[in-house]
């Protein structure tokens, strides 16, 4: 690859860089998306910005810079995902678990894992297109785009979130139009084999109340609110834990039992995921604080909360979401 002249001017180079950035929110959904990791998000987009500052003399303005640094990240994604493991959800690694089933830690590398919408979501977009980009980024979209092969996963991305032709997407990978409407088709095909119908849906305000309640219940440690929110086949999971457990009356029953030391917790309201979230706080040992414990992303089918996942690798997650190390 050539590199770029060294004789431009310094302001240019300043320029250039601030151009660069106004784009890397959208960018980082991108790569999000492509590969369901926030941290490995960041890396691509960083590799992007690097790949494209090499390559700027050749940036001719026929697309604009965003549509430019697109086609340089789906490049970069797909560089990654060459000969890797796709990541995945405790739900798709075996049947629901029983309350004694022992917690047995995966990697952190298996796991589809959450980001900050703010990190995700690029703020100069119109209203409608920003639903639909957030809605993209919501757990059960992204674990369900990694059971595509990467260049699938690729077109449909390009194709049906960011609303790009066949013929620019032809180009951008380097193959034929009738290749690029074969993969969509195949991509539609596995995708509509996984129910995505909730995914795709915007909150209602009805689905804002019930989040509502689900905190009062939460953190009044009232199982029986709590399980008359939970819809009948709800699943609670604990990520780098593989156990994961399914209907009310057995998340209540953890929740009282291997899962009491959560009561008295304190939810504290996030934007992850495109979805209701929360930073959880248990109480300390010697309480006198409330410490790390979990981020919590709920999912939602109709008026019932569908799937509770518990992030518990606070000491990475909290400091990229920016949240504090204790509350008082």
């Amino acid at each position: 690859m050539t590199e770029p002249s060294t004789k431009k001017h310094p302001a240019d180079a300043a320029v250039m860089v601030r151009s660069f950035e106004q784009h890397r929110a959208a960018l980082t959904g991108h790569c999000y998306r492509m590969l369901a990791s926030a941290a490995e998000a960041d890396d691509a987009v960083q590799e992007t910005m690097v790949r494209a500052w090499r390559a700027i003399d050749r940036f001719e303005g026929r697309s604009s810079l965003r549509t430019w640094l697109y086609r340089i990240a789906t490049r970069v994604c797909l560089d990654m995902l060459e000969d890797r493991a796709r990541r995945t959800r405790s739900t798709e690694l075996g049947p629901p678990a029983s309350l004694d089933a022992p917690l047995t830690a995966l990697p952190a590398s298996q796991w589809v894992e959450p980001i900050a919408d703010a990190r995700a979501l690029p703020t100069d977009v119109d209203p409608a297109q920003l639903v639909a980009l957030r809605q993209s980024i919501r757990l059960a979209f992204v674990a369900a785009l990694q059971h595509l092969p990467p260049k699938q996963r690729a077109v449909l991305l390009l194709m049906e979130v960011l609303g790009w032709q066949a013929s620019d997407v032809a180009e951008s990978l380097e193959t034929t139009v009738a290749a690029v409407n074969s993969a969509l088709q195949r991509a539609r095909a596995t995708l509509a084999t996984r129910d995505l119908e909730s995914a795709r849906a915007p909150l209602t305000d009805a689905q804002s109340t019930l989040v509502d309640r689900f905190v009062d219940a939460f953190e009044r440690y009232d199982m029986d609110a709590l399980t008359r929110l939970l819809h009948a086949d709800v699943a609670m999971s604990m990520p780098p834990v593989s156990l994961w457990l399914e209907g009310p009356e057995n998340v209540a029953s953890w929740m009282v039992g291997r899962g009491a030391a959560c009561r008295g917790s304190r939810l504290v309201p996030l934007d992850a995921c495109g979805s209701p979230a929360f930073a959880q706080y248990k109480p300390s040992e010697d309480g006198t604080r409330f410490v790390p414990w979990a981020l919590v992303v709920l999912e939602l089918e109709g008026d019932r909360i569908g799937e509770m996942t518990f992030f518990l690798d606070v000491e990475t997650l909290f400091p990229r979401f920016g949240l504090p190390a204790e509350l008082r």
